[in-house]
C-alpha cells in the first residue's frame, strides 16, 4: 500500500474537519494519525493528533480522546518550542476535555483521575492560567465520589476564580452551575441561572442545546409546562442526530415518557436506534440509555411491553426485552462507577431516575405522533361530562342517566356505560333498566351506522311496549325511520316509517306530558328527512332551488308553531334554517338565525347545543369581514363547550377561534394555545391527518407570528406528510411556509429543497407565477448556502418562468441581476464579467420594455436605476480585480526565482473562460471607469427624480462616482457632485432628509478636497 503524501494527508485533514461527527469521521482521523506518524513529519503528526482529539470529542466516543491527548502532551514536553502560541493554548484547553473524559471513565482508577486533576492544576499554574476550569472539574469528580463537602468547596472556588481565555464559555459555565443547583434540590435557582442561555443571549456550539433539555424536568416539577413544551420543541430540534449530544436526546425521551407523550418518545428513540447498544463512552451510555429506560418502563406500565421496540445492538427486541437488556447494561456501568468511586451514588441516582413517575397526565406538544396501539390499560380520552366524583348508588346513577338522556346531555352515554357495568351486581333485575340499556345500545349502534341498529331498535321498541311506555316506544319508531334513511332505504320505505313514527306520537294519551314533544320531534325529523329525499329525487338546478325554498317554509312554520313551548327543538330548527339561508346566498340572514338558535339553546338550559351554530356563525362573520363579531361568537362557543364529549367538536371550536385570533395583531400567543388544544382533540377523535393537520398548520403560523420559528418548524414538519394529502394548493403552501421557516433558522439546504419541491408540485398549474416565485426563493436560498451551480440553474429557471407570464418584470430583473453576481462570486474572470454585463443589459431591456406601457411607474424606474447602479459595481469589480492582481504580483516579485519551478499550470492569458481576468491596459481601465461614472450618474439622476425615499441609493451612487473620479485624478469633479447634493439637502425643509445624510456628505466632500 502506498504511503500517503503530505499533500494527501493535509487534504484528508481538511475533509475530515468538514465531515459530520461520528464513527466514520473518527476512523478516518485515526488513519490520518497513522499515516502522519509513518511519514516522520512531527508537525503533521501533531496536527493529526489534534484533529483526532476534536473528532472524538464531537462523537459518542469522546472517552477515546485520552490516548491521542497523552501523545500530544508528550510531543509538547519533548519540544514546547515546536508549538505555536495558538497550538499551546489549544493543548491546555483540551486538558478540560480530558479531565471530563477521565471522570466519566470508570476504568480509570480514582488515583489516576485525581492525579490527572493535580497535573492539570500544576500545568495551568505554570502557564499562568486561572484555576477556574480545574475547580469545575474537581466539583464533578467530588460529586461522583459522594464527597459533598469537597464538591461545595470546589464550587465556591470555581465561582471565585478569575475568568480568562482558558475558561469555558459563559453558556457552558451557566449550564454546569444550574445543574449543580438542581442536584442540591433548587430547581427555581437553576432556571434563574440558565436564563441567559435559554434566551439565547449566551450560546456556543452545544448551547442552548444541552440546557434546553436539562431544564425540562425542573420546569415540569415547578408546573411551568408551557415553557417545558417550548424547550422540548426547540431543544430536540437542535440535538437531533448529534452523536455528541446523546445524553441530551435521552432527556427529551424521558420528558416525553413523563408527560403522556410516549408515542413521541418512541419516535425519537427510533431516530437514534443506531446508538441503542454499547457505546464507547459509557457515561454517555448511562445517561442516554437512562432516558430510554424511563420510556420503556412507562410503556410497560401502560400495557405495551410486548410491542416491537428498536433493536439492541442489531437484535430485534420488544419493549420489555429491550428494557431488561438495557437496564442490565446500565446497572453494570453504574456499578463500575461505584467501585471506582467507593460510593453507591451513581447507582442510586440512576435507579431513582428510571423509577420516576409521570409529572403531567397529558401535555399536548403540538407535533404529530402515531398513536400507540390500544391495550387493556389504555382508555380513549373524553371530557368528563357530569360529575360522578361522589360515586352515587345504583338507583341514583340510573336517575342521573335518565335525566341526562331526556335533557339530551352529551354525558348521557358515559352514565349509561357506567350503569351497564354495574347492573349485573344488582340483587334483582329491573325490567325498565334493562329496556333503557337496550335502548342505549341501539342508539349507539345507530350513531355509528352499524348494520344491527334496526334489529336493536326494534327490540328496544318492543321492550318499552311491554312495559307500557308508549312515549319511549314512539321515540324508537322515529329512530327506525332515521336509520332507514341513513342506510339508503328506498324513499317509499323511509316515508312509510316516518308516517308510522308520526302516527305513534299523535296516538299518545293526551295526558302524556311528552306527547307534544314527541309529535314536534317527529315533525322536525320528517322535515329534515323529506328535504333529503327531495334533494335526492330532484333533477336540475331548478328542482334543487325549489327544495331549499320549501324547506325554509317548513322550518319557518315549525318555529312559529313551537317557539313558545319547545325552545331546544326550535333552536335546532333555527340552526337548520340558518344553514338554508347560507345555501341561498343570504349570509346576513344566516348570521341572525344562528345567533337566535344559540341564544335559544342556552336559554333552554342546553348550552352544549349552542356550540355548533356559534362556530358556524363565527365562520360566516369572518367571510363578511367582521372579525370582532366572529371572535365574540367563537369565544361564546368555547364558553359553552365544556360539557361536549365529542372530541371532533372540541377540536373544531378551538381551531375556529385560533384561526380568527391569528388574524388579529398581538393575539398570536393566545391563538397558539387554542390551536395546540385543537391538535390534542383532533388526535383524540382519530382525525390527526384531517383536522389535526389543519390545527398544526395554524399552530405553526401562530408560533411563527410570535417569533418562535424553531417551534413552528418542528410542528409543521410533523404535519407536512398529512398536509401533502390535502391537495396541491395545500401542499405548495405548506412546503413554502416550511421553507420560509427553515431559511429563517439558517437551515438553508433543507429550505431550498422545500422551495424546489413546492415549485415541482406547482409545475402543472396554468398560472406559472407561483412556480416562478418558488423557483426564485429556492435560487436565493441556494445562493446563500454557497451552492453556486444549483443556484444558477434555479435562477435560470426563474427567468424562464417569469418570461412565460410576462407579468412580473421586477422579479425577472432581480433574478437576472442575482444570476449576474453569482458568476462573479468565486473569481472575477473576463468571461464572468462579460456574462454579467449581458445579464444586466437584459435586465435593462426588460425594464425599458415595461416602462413603455407605464413610463411613470416608480417601482420600475427604481429597479432601472438599481440595475445601472449594479452594472457599474460589476465594472468596478473588474477594475478592482486588476488592482488586486497587480498587488499580488508586487508581493511575489522577490520570490520569483524560488517559485519559478512551480510556474506551470493555466496561463492568466488564454481562452479558458474560468481563467483569471486578463491584464488591462491603462486605456481600457480608463474606459471602464468612465463607464462606471456615467452609469452611477445616470442612476443618481433617476433616484433624484424618484424623491427623498431614494436618498440613500442616490448618495451611494454619488459616493462611488466621486471616488472613481479621484482614482482618475479628477477628485474635483466628484467633489462638485457631492457639493451639489449638500446644497440641495441644506435647502430642504427640516426633517425632509435623514439625519445621517448631511454629515456623511460633508465628510465625503472634506475627504475629496483635502
Amino acid at each position: 500500500m502506498t504511503t500517503p503524501t503530505r499533500q494527501e494527508i493535509e487534504r484528508g485533514l481538511a475533509e475530515n474537519r468538514e465531515a459530520p461527527g461520528g464513527a466514520a469521521r473518527n476512523a478516518h482521523a485515526e488513519a490520518l494519525v497513522g499515516a502522519a506518524e509513518a511519514s516522520g513529519d512531527r508537525a503533521l503528526f501533531r496536527e493529526t493528533l489534534d484533529n483526532l482529539i476534536h473528532a472524538y470529542l464531537w462523537s459518542s466516543e469522546s472517552s477515546k480522546l485520552l490516548v491521542p491527548f497523552a501523545r500530544l502532551l508528550q510531543e509538547y514536553d519533548k519540544d514546547p518550542g515546536a508549538f505555536s502560541e495558538w497550538d499551546a493554548h489549544s493543548l491546555f484547553w483540551q486538558f478540560k476535555w480530558v479531565a471530563t473524559a477521565i471522570a466519566d471513565s470508570p476504568g480509570v482508577p480514582l488515583e489516576s483521575a485525581t492525579g490527572w486533576l493535580d497535573e492539570m492544576e500544576r500545568r495551568y499554574r505554570i502557564a499562568g492560567y486561572s484555576e477556574r476550569p480545574v475547580r469545575e472539574a474537581e466539583l464533578w469528580l467530588a460529586d461522583a465520589m459522594g464527597d459533598d463537602e469537597r464538591a461545595e468547596r470546589a464550587f465556591g472556588h470555581w465561582l471565585a476564580a478569575e475568568r480568562d481565555d482558558i475558561s469555558d464559555c459563559r453558556a457552558c459555565e451557566l449550564n454546569g452551575q444550574g445543574q449543580y443547583a438542581v442536584l442540591r434540590g433548587d430547581d427555581a435557582k437553576a432556571l434563574e441561572i440558565w436564563k441567559p442561555v435559554l434566551a439565547a443571549e449566551q450560546t456556543c456550539a452545544e448551547e442552548p442545546h444541552r440546557v434546553l433539555a436539562t431544564s425540562l424536568m425542573p420546569l415540569l416539577r415547578l408546573g411551568r409546562t408551557a415553557e417545558a413544551r417550548s424547550n422540548h420543541l426547540r431543544g430536540y430540534r437542535l440535538a437531533r442526530g448529534n452523536d455528541s449530544l446523546l445524553p441530551t436526546v435521552g432527556k427529551h425521551i424521558e420528558f416525553c415518557a413523563l408527560t403522556g407523550n410516549e408515542s413521541r418518545g418512541l419516535e425519537i428513540l427510533a431516530e437514534h436506534a443506531s446508538h441503542v447498544g454499547p457505546l464507547a463512552n459509557v457515561d454517555d451510555q448511562l445517561a442516554f440509555h437512562g432516558g430510554i429506560l424511563v420510556l420503556l418502563r412507562r410503556l410497560m406500565d401502560l400495557g405495551h411491553g410486548r410491542i416491537p421496540a428498536v433493536p439492541y445492538d442489531g437484535t430485534p427486541r420488544t419493549v420489555r426485552e429491550l428494557y431488561e437488556v438495557m437496564r442490565a447494561g446500565a446497572l453494570d456501568i453504574a456499578r463500575q462507577f461505584d467501585v471506582r468511586n467507593g460510593t453507591t451514588r451513581v447507582s442510586e441516582r440512576f435507579l431513582a431516575r428510571i423509577a420516576r413517575e409521570p409529572l403531567v397526565g397529558a401535555l399536548p406538544l403540538g407535533v404529530r405522533s402515531a398513536a400507540l396501539p390500544q391495550s387493556a390499560h389504555t382508555v380513549p380520552g373524553h371530557v368528563v361530562p357530569v360529575s360522578t366524583a361522589s360515586a352515587p348508588g345504583f338507583a341514583e346513577l340510573v336517575d342521573q342517566a335518565r335525566r341526562a338522556r331526556d335533557l339530551g346531555h352529551p354525558g348521557a352515554d358515559v352514565l349509561w356505560a357506567e350503569v351497564a357495568v354495574r347492573v349485573d351486581a344488582q340483587p334483582e333485575p329491573d325490567p325498565l333498566v334493562a329496556a333503557d340499556l337496550a335502548d342505549h345500545r341501539a342508539l349507539a349502534a345507530a350513531r355509528r351506522g352499524a348494520t344491527e341498529a334496526t334489529e336493536l331498535l326494534t327490540a328496544a321498541r318492543e321492550g318499552y311496549r311491554t312495559l307500557g311506555l308508549a312515549q319511549r316506544a314512539a321515540l324508537a319508531e322515529l329512530r327506525l325511520a332515521s336509520v332507514a334513511a341513513q342506510s339508503g332505504a328506498t324513499p317509499a320505505e323511509i316515508r312509510r316509517l316516518l308516517g308510522v313514527a308520526v302516527r305513534a306520537a299523535e296516538a299518545l294519551d293526551p295526558a302524556e306530558p311528552l306527547r307534544t314533544r314527541r309529535i314536534a320531534l317527529a315533525e322536525l325529523s320528517a322535515i329534515r328527512v323529506e328535504s333529503y329525499l327531495r334533494s335526492a329525487e330532484a333533477t336540475g338546478d331548478d328542482g334543487h332551488g325549489h327544495g331549499h325554498g320549501e324547506l325554509a317554509a317548513e322550518l319557518t312554520a315549525f318555529i312559529t308553531a313551537y317557539e313558545d313551548t319547545l325552545a331546544d327543538l326550535v333552536a335546532e330548527a333555527e340552526e337548520m334554517l340558518g344553514r338554508v339561508a347560507l345555501s341561498q346566498g343570504d349570509p346576513e340572514r344566516a348570521v341572525a338565525l344562528l345567533a337566535a338558535a344559540a341564544a335559544r339553546a342556552v336559554g333552554a338550559g342546553r348550552p352544549w347545543q349552542a356550540v355548533d351554530p356559534l362556530v358556524l356563525r363565527a365562520g360566516v362573520l369572518m367571510s363578511l369581514n367582521r372579525p370582532e363579531e366572529a371572535e365574540e361568537a367563537a369565544r361564546s362557543a368555547l364558553e359553552h363547550a365544556p360539557e361536549v364529549t365529542d372530541s371532533e367538536v372540541q377540536g373544531v371550536v378551538r381551531l375556529t377561534l385560533a384561526d380568527i385570533l391569528l388574524r388579529r395583531e398581538g393575539a398570536a400567543d393566545e391563538a397558539a394555545g387554542h390551536a395546540l388544544a385543537g391538535t390534542h382533540w383532533f388526535d383524540q377523535a382519530g382525525l390527526t391527518a384531517d383536522g389535526g393537520a389543519q390545527a398544526r398548520l395554524v399552530l405553526a403560523r401562530a408560533y411563527a407570528q410570535d417569533g418562535r420559528a424553531a417551534e413552528a418548524a418542528e410542528v409543521l414538519q410533523s404535519a407536512l406528510p398529512d398536509l401533502l394529502e390535502h391537495g396541491e394548493e395545500q401542499a405548495v403552501s405548506g412546503r413554502e411556509f416550511l421553507a420560509d421557516l427553515l431559511r429563517q433558522l439558517n437551515e438553508l439546504r433543507p429550505a431550498a429543497e422545500q422551495y424546489l419541491l413546492a415549485a415541482e408540485t406547482a409545475k402543472g398549474w396554468e398560472d406559472t407565477r407561483p412556480q416562478a416565485r418558488l423557483a426564485q426563493s429556492a435560487a436565493d436560498t441556494l445562493s446563500d448556502a454557497g451552492l453556486t451551480v444549483e443556484a444558477a440553474a434555479a435562477y435560470e429557471r426563474t427567468v424562464e418562468l417569469h418570461r412565460l407570464t410576462g407579468e412580473a418584470p421586477v422579479a425577472e430583473v432581480r433574478a437576472l441581476r442575482s444570476l449576474a453576481w453569482l458568476g462573479l462570486r468565486e473569481e472575477v474572470t473576463d468571461g464572468a464579467v462579460a456574462r454579467a454585463r449581458v445579464l444586466m443589459d437584459e435586465a435593462t431591456g426588460v425594464l425599458e420594455t415595461a416602462l413603455t406601457a407605464d413610463p411613470a411607474d416608480p417601482e420600475l424606474r427604481a429597479e432601472l436605476a438599481q440595475t445601472w447602479h449594479q452594472l457599474a459595481q460589476v465594472l468596478d469589480r473588474r477594475v478592482g480585480a486588476q488592482a488586486a492582481s497587480f498587488d499580488e504580483e508586487e508581493e511575489d516579485a522577490d520570490d520569483e526565482d524560488e517559485h519559478e519551478e512551480d510556474a506551470g499550470g493555466v496561463s492568466a492569458v488564454g481562452g479558458d473562460p474560468a481563467a483569471p481576468a486578463e491584464s488591462l491596459g491603462e486605456a481600457e481601465i480608463e474606459a471602464l471607469r468612465l463607464e462606471e461614472i456615467e452609469l452611477w450618474g445616470r442612476a443618481a439622476a433617476l433616484y433624484a427624480e424618484l424623491g427623498p425615499d431614494h436618498l440613500r441609493d442616490r448618495f451611494q451612487c454619488l459616493n462611488n462616482a466621486a471616488w472613481t473620479e479621484q482614482e482618475r485624478g479628477h477628485a474635483d469633479a466628484g467633489a462638485a457632485r457631492v457639493r451639489a447634493l449638500i446644497d440641495e439637502v441644506e435647502a430642504m425643509p427640516e426633517g425632509a432628509a435623514p439625519d445621517w445624510l448631511l454629515p456623511s456628505a460633508e465628510r465625503l466632500y472634506a475627504q475629496l478636497t483635502a
